[in-house]
């Protein structure tokens, strides 16, 4: 599934996670991430659905992925592998109300937000050019706030029970918890919060808590943890239940990841 990939945090401010990688056959299920996300694909094209609207990337191009707004992805030529880059960047890295600009319009083209990223994954490269990455990454904030324009009203509705739900799953996603248990606490019907959360955010409730835990793993793993004591820190039941999960969003599994990533 993986030809190759490396995963690393750098010790730089606003920047999260660093991952590089080439898919072979891998399709991402829809997620979220609790990031600002800039992609990357240097050989191939990658189509993806972003709250339920098709793009498709290509070299040229800068793809910007807002937080906690699902979204998969798949090889827009089926049987050709991608290459991508990805800088998973601080939800502070830009105010909330950008993201349903950048729903709308998650493609940039700007050549100078383009140098700007190539210019922080140069940097990143080497620990001591921590300064000139963060340079590069409040730099590409300025670039990107111009392409937005300015904050639109989000694409997704944020219907105030939806709201209340995520923030609950949220304050116990490491806990094992149900949606009955929710509706006791939210005074509704189970059936209705996971209509509600699914209508106002594109994701089924309990793909959104998996994403939120394979985060939250995928941190833990660059750290240095073992993977059993990450998939019960990051809320899964054992270890098996957390590779089957790791392997189908990321298509690979935890071990791997972190020896990839230690090299």
């Amino acid at each position: 599934m993986v030809e190759s990939l490396r995963a690393w945090h750098p010790r730089v401010p606003l920047l999260r996670e660093v991952l590089y990688a080439t898919f072979e056959q891998h399709a991402y299920p829809a997620h979220t991430h609790d990031t600002w996300t800039l992609l990357v694909v240097d050989d191939g094209s990658v189509v993806y659905h972003l709250d339920r609207t098709a793009h498709r990337t290509a070299p040229t191009r800068l793809t910007l992925l807002p937080p906690h707004v699902p979204h998969d992805g798949r090889s827009a030529i089926p049987g050709t592998p991608f290459r991508k880059r990805v800088l998973y960047l601080d939800a502070h890295w830009l105010p909330s109300p950008f993201a349903g600009a950048a729903v709308a319009s998650p493609t940039l083209e700007s050549p100078a937000a383009r140098a700007a990223v190539e210019r922080v994954h140069s940097a990143i490269a080497s620990p001591a050019d921590a300064m000139e990455a963060e340079h590069g990454i409040l730099e590409l904030r300025e670039l990107v706030r111009a392409h937005l324009d300015r904050p639109a009203s989000s694409s997704t509705r944020d219907a105030p029970l939806a709201r209340r739900l995520r923030q609950l799953l949220d304050e116990r996603l490491t806990e094992t918890f149900t949606l009955a248990e929710a509706g006791a606490l939210l005074g509704a019907h189970p059936s209705h919060l996971m209509r509600v959360f699914s209508a106002t955010y594109g994701i089924a409730p309990h793909r959104y808590v998996t994403g939120r835990r394979i985060d939250r793993a995928r941190r833990m793993l660059l750290d240095g943890h073992a993977p059993a004591e990450v998939a019960v820190e990051s809320g899964f039941f054992d270890q098996p239940h957390l590779t089957r999960h790791f392997r189908r969003v990321l298509g690979t599994t935890p071990a791997a990841f972190a020896a990839a990533s230690a090299r």
